[in-house]
């Protein structure tokens, strides 16, 4: 079973960046991260995801170019840089792991969830 806590959300203005964490309780190696984003009455929607156990990365359209994930292993860590965020980007933020990164944008297909971090980014 692995447990993953999300850290590292705010309020900010636009324009400005914040680095969300992900902490797994245990060795997430050879795992898929995904961190997802779910806004009021929207539905929840996969904006990146990194392969532990090589470099692969996966991004959302709509992050492309603004948004980087990266990974400690030593710290078991995979972490979230979101730069130039706007107002759309508000959102409770979720970490989550499963095993490979098929259909990484699919939330159903993820077994592990963190309990989320809220960003909210005002105009």
């Amino acid at each position: 079973q692995v447990q993953l806590v999300e850290s590292g959300g705010g309020s900010v203005q636009t324009g400005r960046s914040l680095r969300l964490s992900c902490v797994a309780s245990a060795s997430a190696s050879s795992y898929c991260i995904g961190w997802f984003r779910q806004a009021p009455g929207k539905e929840r929607e996969g904006i990146a995801a990194i392969n532990t156990g090589g470099p692969s990365t996966y991004f959302n359209d709509s992050v492309k170019g603004r948004f980087a994930i990266s990974q400690d292993s030593a710290k078991n860590t995979v972490y979230l840089q979101m730069n130039s965020l706007q107002p759309e980007d508000t959102a409770m933020y979720y970490c989550a792991a499963k095993w490979g990164c098929f259909r990484w944008y699919d939330g159903a297909s993820y077994k592990h969830w963190g309990q989320g971090t809220q960003v909210t980014v005002s105009s």
